[in-house]
């Protein structure tokens, strides 16, 4: 076999590449244990990556670029008792196979002792997702142009909007296999479309993105709808005091902040008091109340609308895990390394995070404010206190003033300094969970729109 790797024109059907790229089972399982033969260490792991993505992006109302770009890699790590050390290579002759694990050896016999080394997981079972969408493996460069054109065509006969996106289809394998029995692989699609829609005179800007394994359920005409009608609204936005107030946060905001708190839910973190679930004078804080009790924060990577991988990096099954149920902290996370140490089950980290809690639609929300701001999305999020989850960022691309359950103004951009568990404990109303797009944490989010009172805005922010 040689290495799978290659770029191809944009016109290129997208699955006639995939198979070169994203192995199948077969295939992956093959290759392991060809590696997994060349080896003398103790143990020896083998990852495999292998992906094909393909891209259309547009600026300034016109098509920019598109591009299709096959990748694949193997990982084999070596280990001595708890010394170890990893090696990659795209090439998968054996000549370079046989260099990559001797090389992995020589530096593993070199390393210091890893005081958290565990031994080789063996065979384990994985109840599969299907995650691999062939429409769309299948989607080509013209109909991946018409997406950006439902954007386009209407930026440009209004004359005064400027339209840039992404149009994006992943294809991607792994796999995980190791001298101890262990076979782990997983494979699927994602199509992802995010889109920015400024006016011209530079005063307003409107956004919207989804993601979803099935190119046949993201609603490009829809999504592009959505960013160009927040441009205009949000045109000439007014300055209003900071300060705290009840707002309105859309799914894509909601998922900005709220799935930062998947990465505090690990037990160790909390065991060692370095977590806002640490309990005061030691502990953590399972079975207490951490947000409303209309809420739950779930981690499924079997939910039809996440399908991702049922299985961590270490080839740890996943299964559906509730950490937050009606507010109350139900579980934490243990790695295996934590889980023998404290004498408990290993869980895994989540590949996936859920908010559920209610059914209220926006507009609904909206009517029963009598003054509120709505927020579109959130950026430039940075942590200020782990303790407390809390973070600051700024509001972008559609902030508006709510006033007698109506929107009557876009306003400028704020500055914020609060934290989601603070913002969850001060809920109002929410609404059905959707699938987002663009978050900053990535991977499969899932998130309600949601209202909450005295939500803290500390300053303006003249960007658009």
């Amino acid at each position: 076999m040689s290495a799978p790797k290659r770029l191809l024109p944009a016109t290129e059907a997208f699955s006639s590449v995939t198979e070169n790229a994203v192995l199948t089972r077969e295939q992956a399982q093959a290759l392991v244990e060809r590696v997994v033969k060349m080896s003398r260490a103790d143990r020896i792991t083998v990852s495999i990556f292998g992906g094909y993505a393909t891209n259309v992006r547009f600026a300034a109302n016109q098509m920019s670029t598109a591009g299709a770009v096959a990748d694949f890699n193997i990982s084999v790590e070596s280990a001595y008792g708890p010394r170890h050390a990893a090696v990659v290579t795209n090439d998968t002759s054996d000549e370079t196979l046989l260099r990559t694990v001797r090389q992995s050896e020589a530096l593993a016999k070199l390393a210091p002792d890893d005081p958290e080394s565990m031994p080789a997981l063996g065979p384990q079972q994985y109840r599969p997702v299907e995650a691999f969408v062939t429409a769309t493996a299948n989607v080509t460069a013209e109909q991946r142009a018409r997406a950006a054109l439902t954007a386009l065509e209407p930026a440009r006969k209004a004359g005064d909007l400027n339209a840039a996106g992404f149009v994006q289809l992943n294809a991607n394998a792994n796999a995980i296999g190791n001298n101890n029995g262990l076979f782990a692989y997983h494979r699927g699609t994602s199509t992802n479309y995010t889109v920015t829609v400024r006016t011209k005179d530079g005063t307003g800007s409107g956004w919207a993105g989804a993601e979803h394994p099935d190119w046949r359920q993201v609603n490009f005409a829809e999504i592009s709808g959505r960013a160009i009608q927040k441009a205009r609204d949000s045109r000439n936005p007014v300055a209003i005091e900071p300060g705290r107030y009840t707002v309105i946060f859309e799914p894509q905001a909601v998922g900005d902040l709220v799935q930062l708190i998947a990465f505090y839910l690990d037990a160790r973190s909390a065991d060692e008091g370095r977590s806002p679930f640490t309990k005061p004078g030691g502990g953590n804080k399972i079975g207490e109340k951490v947000m409303d009790s209309r809420l739950s924060l779930i981690a499924d990577p079997f939910d039809p609308a996440v399908l991702a991988q049922p299985y961590d990096f270490e080839g740890l099954p996943l299964d559906r895990q509730v950490f937050i149920e009606n507010g109350v902290l139900k579980q934490l996370y243990y790695t295996r390394f934590w889980a023998q140490k404290n004498n408990r089950p290993a869980t895994g980290a989540p590949t996936s995070v859920i908010l559920t809690g209610g059914t209220t639609p926006v507009e609904e929300m909206i009517r029963g404010t009598q003054r509120g701001i709505l927020v579109t999305r959130l950026w430039y999020l940075r942590e200020v206190d782990p303790r407390t989850i809390l973070y600051t960022g700024l509001t972008r691309d559609g902030t508006f003033l709510i006033e007698n359950g109506k929107i009557t103004r876009p306003v400028k951009n704020f500055r914020f300094n609060d934290s989601p568990l603070f913002m969850l404990n001060n809920l109002e109303a929410v609404g059905r969970p959707v699938r987002l797009s663009g978050t900053e944490g990535g991977g499969a989010v899932i998130m309600p729109p949601i209202k909450v009172r005295d939500f803290n805005f500390t300053s303006l922010s003249d960007a658009v």
